[in-house]
C-alpha cells in the first residue's frame, strides 16, 4: 500500500512540474499563430531558408548574428546577445531599443503572452529544422 502511495506522489510531483515548466515555456500552438506576423522575414522548420530576416532554426542558445549565410548588421553581430526566452522577450518589445543600429523593424508583439508563445514555437526547432 505504502508503494502505491508513494509511486502515485512521485507521479503526481513528476506531473506538476512538467505542467508547470509547459506553462513557464509558453503555447507553440498559439505561438505559431503569433508567429505568421513574422512569416514576412523569417522561417523556421525543415525548408526553412534565409529570407529578409534569417532562419530561426536551433535560435534557442544560438550567439545573435551568427545564422550562416545571413548579412547581419553590425551592431547585431557584436551584441553579445545569446538567444534564450530571457533575451528573446526582451528583444522583441523593441528590437531597435536593445540593439540599436539593427536592420531588424519590427514594431513589437502586443503581449507578453505572445511573446512566451513564440518563444516557445520557435524555439522546439533544433537546428536541423526538426522538431525536438
Amino acid at each position: 500500500m505504502k508503494t502505491i502511495s508513494l509511486l502515485t506522489f512521485a507521479a503526481s510531483v513528476a506531473f506538476a512540474a512538467s505542467a508547470g515548466q509547459a506553462y513557464a515555456a509558453g503555447d507553440a500552438a498559439a505561438g505559431e499563430k503569433v508567429f505568421a506576423k513574422c512569416k514576412a522575414c523569417h522561417q523556421v522548420g525543415e525548408t526553412a531558408k534565409n529570407a529578409i530576416g534569417p532562419e530561426l532554426n536551433g535560435v534557442d542558445g544560438r550567439k545573435a548574428g551568427t545564422a550562416p549565410d545571413y548579412s547581419y548588421s553590425e551592431p547585431m553581430k557584436s551584441s553579445g546577445i545569446t538567444w534564450d526566452e530571457a533575451s528573446f522577450k526582451e528583444f522583441i518589445k523593441s528590437p531597435k531599443a536593445k540593439v540599436p543600429g539593427t536592420k531588424m523593424i519590427f514594431q513589437g508583439l502586443p503581449s507578453e503572452g505572445d511573446e512566451e508563445n513564440v518563444w516557445a514555437y520557435i524555439a522546439q526547432f533544433g537546428a536541423d529544422g526538426k522538431k525536438k
